[in-house]
């Protein structure tokens, strides 16, 4: 039995445990993978306040997870399946068979990225298709590699690519991109960086592995091939709620609807971070809304 259980281990989660901990509320983390979530997939950030220099993903979410583990937060790794409400009591069932009990749950599963759905991407997956361009990005030191997608996670992926390639391929469906201007100048600038605008991935072939891509102009519609060692795929996010089946009100692609104080529409059920319906997708707003629901979601308990 603990009072919250916190699913996800990401900015949103550890911000929210931190906040009940401190406050001696008892709280679990359920994390899939490792603490950190989609920070663990950014070399630098530069925009988090309190680091002129910046700072790494990984140091980052290390730094948050110690402070909750610090005011007595636990951590399990599990995957959760699926949610069971009885009562006022919330049941969290993970695939190995595991249930735990709660008062409240907070969700803060983050996003995904977004497949392609190509022919080619699946088969070539590990095998120069990656959706992480920190975890791969050396296997192609000297290589010529592509990215696919116009945002600013594209952009900065691109830059760090040039790090390693020989050339970097940037493929964008429209003839803008849609990252911030300094990133765009800074890509611009990079000798190494080549933009294929307006062009969408039709398909991903090779043998054993990634060796070109079929791409189509959508503004005359004309194929054409493009002789690539790899392809990573930044093409925007899908929310990770697959384990809700329908009980919480989402809206068209899955993202949580929450009020101001991250309330979903099930009293004692709060949703915070990149899963959740929002105009603005960043660490520090994350963090925000992690302890907002982790506020009243401690306002909630008081009133059992």
């Amino acid at each position: 039995m603990r009072k919250v259980i916190i699913i996800g281990g990401g900015p949103a989660g550890l911000s929210a445990g931190i906040f009940l901990s401190r406050d001696k509320i008892p709280t679990l983390i359920i994390e899939k993978f490792s603490c950190g979530g989609n920070m663990l997939l950014t070399e630098n950030i530069e925009n988090y306040p309190g680091f002129p220099d910046g700072i790494s993903g990984f140091e980052l979410s290390e730094n948050m997870k110690k402070q909750f583990i610090k005011f007595g937060g636990k951590i399990k790794n599990g995957e959760v399946e699926k949610i069971k409400l009885e009562d006022d009591k919330k049941i969290v069932k993970l695939k190995n068979g595991e249930e735990f009990i709660t008062d409240v749950i907070i969700i803060a599963s983050g996003s995904s990225r977004k497949k392609l759905n190509v022919k080619g991407e699946k088969e070539f997956t590990g095998k120069g298709v990656s959706y992480c361009a920190i975890c791969d990005g050396a296997f192609f030191k000297e290589k010529e590699v592509a990215v696919v997608g116009g945002g600013d996670s594209a952009i900065e992926e691109a830059i760090y690519l040039s790090n390693f390639a020989n050339l970097v391929y940037l493929i964008h469906r429209r003839d803008r991109l849609r990252a911030k201007k300094y990133l765009q100048k800074e890509a611009q600038n990079n000798e190494k960086i080549k933009f294929i605008l307006p062009y969408i991935v039709k398909e991903i072939k090779g043998k054993e592995k990634v060796e070109y891509l079929i791409l189509q102009n959508m503004s005359n519609h004309n194929i054409t091939e493009l002789k690539i060692d790899g392809v990573f795929i930044s093409a925007g996010q899908v929310p990770n709620t697959e384990f809700l089946n329908g009980i919480l009100k989402t809206d068209e692609k899955g993202f949580i609807i929450v009020n101001e104080r991250m309330e979903t529409n099930i009293k004692g059920i709060y949703a915070c971070g990149d899963v959740i319906k929002k105009l603005l997708y960043q660490i520090i707003t994350a963090c925000s809304e992690g302890m907002i629901a982790a506020y009243f979601a401690e306002k909630y308990i008081e009133n059992l």
